[in-house]
């Protein structure tokens, strides 16, 4: 194993012996009910060993589990492909995907209100129904049912993830994918953010790769390729791309562009009201001077997700803040059709002092949790498939696949086969099909333990890989919840839905009148909200979250 691979599994070390001394998870504690572990028939004939897997004693009996996916989105199906194929294999789980047609919030809402929660669940552990199913024990404790069927659980689950999720009851009951520690950031050289500000190379070279940094740099150089480029391949040229707007705003414009401005969480010991910092406002300002010139297309305003992909696969868009792990599909066809209509990092926007950006990793929270419902037909299958998606091994088959048929093992190394390869960097839709690797089963994947398998990303995607690594920060203390304080949360919910209103509104406004018009009767409809109890709120859950992680500032 070379040095770079050595350094990377010191980190996964890391990452497993650092303190238990967390105890419940940051601004997101929930008080469930006791797992109340069922009698099953496999209970008597399976006999719980901590160095045996349960999957293995399983393999030869069958069965199906319903597993909800909160993602419209997501539509890789199972059974199909090496990898679910292999799983099944080996552990005898077949499983039967679901996912919501719409609105992902009401499908799971009334899952919950029919109790007819299938046997695994996977949201955004941010989620308000997170809460909603352990607090109306809804869901089994994961710790009885490993302690019940599958003790193995405590060999392959991270223990400073347990410990952040474990309630105030002693449980947990969701397990994270992508649970990433401050100490990670500082020791793992290739953790990254996935916020980049993306410029058509093509386009950008074109109109002299300008310095795009400051407000009137940024404004000029969109005004110049518009000038230049009206249209790309015979069709118009969006010459500003963002992510869709939705009931939350636009991250491009509102937390993407925050944190390349390298606006602060926390002022004085307080949690800081990003919405407002001044920098943020000017930048703000020259967007809607571009907007008042015609350049922000009306198409920003109104497209879904699908049709925004669709556009940024044909090169339409000049620049954008967006995240760079949603565009790799769409750069590798760009890439096979014109290596230099692709899209490469640049510096972007800097705050007045040209500050480096701060830019967000995954955190302690991870970025999904998946749950066992007390409706599962088989839970001490359940436990055990879920301990065969977080160990090694499981972790090993979901990113690279199958030795001999995806990948070789060369030099002590893993090493992706030439053609398999191949496909992956011009083909995904075709890779999930064939292979369902690459973490296309993201849902219990940890990113630590894999980077000691990391593959050289193709040619398409490495620039934008590694752009980010050099600005990446941990902010997980200030990624708290408000989900045990209802009141609050209701508070908070009403003045993101307010700031989802308002923000086209200021994009589109006549002229800076009008916007600080609109922007001052925004700050005061939102404090009459109880905006500033949502501050005082954060600040404490803050705090909290500082303590269990150590951070001493």
């Amino acid at each position: 194993m070379g040095g770079k691979y050595k350094k990377q599994w010191a980190c996964v070390t890391l990452f497993s012996l650092i303190t238990a001394a967390l105890c419940g998870a940051c601004g997101n504690v929930m008080t469930g009910a006791s797992g109340n572990v069922p009698e099953t028939e496999a209970a008597g004939q399976v006999q719980p060993d901590g160095d045996l897997p349960a999957w293995q004693t399983y393999a030869d009996d069958p069965v199906t589990l319903d597993w909800y996916i909160n993602y419209s989105w997501f539509s890789t199906p199972w059974g199909e492909n090496l990898v679910s194929q292999t799983i099944t294999e080996e552990t005898g789980v077949d499983i039967h995907f679901i996912t919501p047609l719409g609105n992902e919030s009401e499908k799971l809402n009334a899952l919950i209100a029919s109790d007819s929660l299938p046997d695994l669940i996977t949201l955004g552990w941010w989620e308000p129904q997170v809460s909603e199913m352990t607090e109306n024990g809804m869901v089994y404790a994961l710790n009885e049912l490993a302690d019940s069927y599958d003790p193995y659980f405590w060999e392959v689950s991270d223990p400073v993830a347990v410990n952040w999720y474990t309630t105030d009851d002693g449980n947990i009951y969701a397990y994270p994918n992508s649970s990433i520690t401050p100490q990670d950031v500082e020791q793992c050289e290739d953790l990254s953010s996935n916020q980049t500000f993306l410029v058509r190379k093509d386009i950008y070279e074109a109109i002299g790769s300008p310095d795009m940094t400051t407000p009137e740099g940024f404004k000029a150089a969109v005004e110049k390729a518009a000038e230049m480029f009206p249209e790309v391949d015979g069709e118009r040229l969006i010459p500003v791309g963002s992510h869709v707007f939705d009931n939350q705003g636009n991250v491009s414009f509102d937390k993407y562009l925050m944190n390349f401005l390298a606006v602060p969480w926390e002022k004085d010991g307080k949690y800081y009201d990003r919405y407002t910092d001044p920098e943020y406002v000017i930048w703000l300002k020259m967007f809607r001077e571009l907007g008042e010139e015609g350049l922000l297309a009306n198409d920003i305003f109104v497209d879904t997700r699908i049709q925004m992909e669709e556009k940024l696969a044909k090169g339409r868009y000049f620049c954008m803040l967006y995240q760079y792990t949603d565009t790799i599909s769409q750069q590798k066809a760009l890439y096979e059709n014109d290596p230099d209509s692709i899209y490469m990092a640049v510096e972007g926007p800097r705050n007045s002092n040209g500050d480096d950006p701060t830019l967000p990793t995954n955190n302690m929270n991870g970025w999904t949790l998946t749950l066992i419902s007390k409706n599962c037909k088989y839970p001490e299958r359940a436990i055990a498939f879920m301990d065969y998606m977080m160990s090694e091994h499981g972790q090993m088959l979901i990113y690279l696949g199958v030795e001999g048929v995806t990948y070789d093992i060369v030099d002590g190394k893993p090493v992706l086969k030439e053609d398999v390869s191949k496909i992956l960097n011009s083909d995904r839709e075709t890779y999930d099909r064939l292979y369902g690797a690459d973490d296309a089963y993201w849902m219990l994947q940890n990113n630590v333990m894999q980077l000691q398998w990391e593959q050289k990303a193709g040619p398409a995607t490495e620039q934008l890989l590694v752009w980010a690594c050099k600005y990446t920060v941990y902010n997980g203390q200030y990624d708290v919840s408000l989900s045990t304080s209802p009141e609050i949360a209701a508070m908070d919910e009403k003045c993101t839905k307010l700031w989802s209103e308002t923000l086209p509104k200021l994009l589109l406004a006549s002229n800076e009148a009008q916007f600080d018009e609109i922007f001052e009767e925004f700050v005061g409809k939102r404090n009459a909200m109880g905006y500033q109890e949502v501050l005082k709120q954060k600040t404490v859950l803050m705090n909290a979250a500082k303590e269990k992680m150590g951070i001493s500032e």
